[in-house]
């Protein structure tokens, strides 16, 4: 069994951001106060923090011949459920940052990936291995 990691990013709206995890991604809220809210992020405890005030700006790296925004997290999706879970996404109208594609294809490492933002501007990959024996390969 892997060890739930403990994720908290900060939010400029509380409210936005809640719909958003819960609704659209689909993660279970749990405890809240005010200036947080804790969710079942695939498993792992994951917490968005009010702090109001603008996004900071963006960093991204080339990778495969996308730019890719940093910061940015997310989890390793089974394979089966990667198209589900970006179908669904796309009946949100979810805006991509890069849209579902396959990476690295027949390479070493080959993995479905898509980014996109939540409604404060945090980075979310979320992906997919045939094999996830690759996700460590070189």
């Amino acid at each position: 069994m892997i060890a739930p990691f403990h994720l908290a990013v900060p939010v400029s709206n509380l409210e936005d951001c809640r719909t958003f995890y819960r609704d659209i991604i689909g993660c279970e809220e749990g405890r809240s106060s005010e200036q947080w809210v804790d969710f079942n992020f695939f498993g792992h405890q994951f917490v968005i923090h009010l702090k109001p005030g603008p996004v900071e700006g963006l960093h991204t790296n080339l990778v495969d011949g996308k730019a890719i925004p940093v910061p940015h997290f997310g989890v390793v999706l089974p394979w089966d459920e990667f198209e589900s879970f970006s179908n669904r996404l796309k009946s949100k109208n979810i805006s991509f940052i890069i849209e579902p594609y396959i990476r690295f294809k027949g390479q070493i490492g080959e993995q479905a990936t898509m980014f996109f933002n939540d409604p404060s501007g945090n980075a979310l990959e979320f992906k997919s291995f045939k094999n996830n024996a690759a996700l460590f390969a070189k």
